[in-house]
């Protein structure tokens, strides 16, 4: 796809942003010899990497985050930083609808030259939508983007993936939309290292300051954080822009916190050595079942453990064997 990768890796160190999209589009390719064109690239853009601060962002669908960060990098790119959004968002096995339009719904941040929205792979495996999302933040750093925000679909799995590629995981939440707390399950919870109460204006705003304190009541009950770092939970209006500066601040604060303790890149270093590893699992599961052995046995085996005939225990070693 990339014919002359020198070429785009300068393109890129560039803040080439259409030539960032093309790279991007290259590492989301399964196609044959793009992963090692891919790899190349990426290696070429490692050493320009890394000095950004990587931000997750999540919450049901309706809280507001496409809003919230619409609002935030606007402030942002006017105080001199370049944003980058990415989405985490695998296709739906039922629908196979996706959330592609993220890009539409940011509009005023997306006509800005100094922003770069990238929706995620419109299918694949979470792991594989998540590790590519990991990648094209390499690139996007590399492209001189130093606030990159990482956008979740909502509350499920995705979450905990996204947190292994970001440095801080802010989640939103909505007041007045029935029982606050019983929607949020407490893995989401012991993830965010802020809590924003969106959605914080007009005849909500008294709801927003009760359910702050629910919240922080909340949280007492969870364990410390390894890196000592305290969540703080907070109202704001993605609307107004109300109570964003003291978001942002946060952020600043925690990245200044855990960079002096050296947790901040302890973190990353084991980031990086996660992903590795679940690339080395995803290209293992990929070779063993593309094997054509292992592509004419699995239908017999599925047949049998459908069937009854076998457990899915036996059926799983009866294939392993063949490794």
């Amino acid at each position: 796809m990339l014919e002359n990768l020198d070429k785009y890796h300068k393109a890129i160190i560039g803040g080439d942003r259409s030539v960032l999209a093309k790279a991007i589009t290259l590492i989301e390719s399964t196609l044959d010899g793009d992963e090692d064109q891919s790899a190349r690239l990426l290696t070429l853009c490692l050493p320009h990497s890394g000095n950004s601060i990587r931000v997750g962002v999540t919450g049901v669908p309706g809280v507001g985050k496409s809003t919230f960060i619409n609002t935030l990098g606007i402030k942002l790119i006017k105080e001199g930083h370049k944003v980058a959004v990415l989405a985490v968002d695998p296709t739906s096995e039922r629908s196979g609808g996706s959330i592609l339009g993220d890009k539409t719904r940011m509009n005023e941040l997306a006509s800005e030259p100094n922003a770069f929205i990238r929706p995620s792979p419109s299918g694949g495996t979470l792991g594989g939508v998540a590790r590519k999302t990991k990648e094209a933040i390499i690139l996007c750093e590399a492209a001189g983007f130093d606030v990159i925000f990482v956008e979740t679909v909502g509350v499920g799995q995705s979450e905990t993936a996204v947190s292994k590629m970001v440095d801080f995981f802010l989640l939103l939440v909505l007041a007045g939309a029935g029982d606050e707390l019983q929607g949020i399950k407490r893995g989401i919870m012991e993830l965010a290292d802020i809590i924003a109460i969106n959605k914080a204006d007009g005849d909500n705003l008294p709801i927003a300051k009760k359910v702050v304190a629910d919240y922080k009541n909340a949280l007492h009950l969870f364990p410390p954080n390894e890196n000592g770092w305290v969540p703080y939970v907070k109202t704001c209006s993605s609307l107004t822009g109300e109570g964003l500066e003291d978001i942002w601040e946060i952020v600043r604060e925690f990245k200044e916190k855990t960079s002096e303790s050296g947790y901040f890149d302890k973190r990353r270093k084991e980031q990086e050595l996660y992903w590795m590893l679940q690339t080395i699992e995803s290209s293992l599961k990929q070779k063993f079942f593309s094997r054509p052995q292992v592509v004419q046995e699995l239908e017999r085996v599925k047949a049998a453990v459908s069937s009854g005939k076998m457990s899915s225990f036996e059926g799983a070693k009866c294939m392993l064997e063949l490794v």
